[in-house]
């Protein structure tokens, strides 16, 4: 298949604070100006673009298949700084993990109202029982 994912334009209250929270939550590069977006590399040469917006927009899901270790970094990120947290999308497990397929996952919001996600393991668990990069 050779259709991959390139892009994706994310509207924000200010880019620069959700680009830069963005960036630091996941432990990217930091944001890089390209025309009025602020973009921010992640795997396979895709980026998400920030853009401020001084209107209403709808609040979007972004979910992101980490490892063990990126886990482990971004919810240390994420308790270090206090940040409201959740177990499920339904923010009924307040300050909890959850623990599907055998993996990790976590649900926190960016300044821009966003609700971003971080896992272990896909949804469905793992092909095989492959483990996250042993697999491209």
């Amino acid at each position: 298949m050779s259709v991959a994912f390139n892009h994706t334009i994310v509207h924000a209250h200010d880019a620069a604070e959700s680009a830069q929270f963005f960036s630091e939550m996941f432990g990217l590069p930091a944001p890089e100006p390209f025309g009025p977006f602020l973009g921010v590399p992640v795997a396979h040469g895709a980026t998400f673009d920030f853009i401020t917006n001084p209107d209403e927009f709808a609040a979007q899901h972004y979910a992101f298949l980490v490892t063990d270790a990126e886990f482990d970094a971004i919810y240390a990120r994420i308790t270090e700084r206090g940040l409201e947290h959740w177990a499920d999308p339904h923010r009924d497990e307040p300050n909890q993990i959850n623990h599907h397929y055998g993996g990790r996952g976590v649900y926190w919001c960016d300044p821009g109202g966003h609700f971003l996600e971080a896992i272990t393991v896909p949804y469905g668990g793992w092909p095989d029982g492959v483990a996250y990069g042993a697999v491209n």
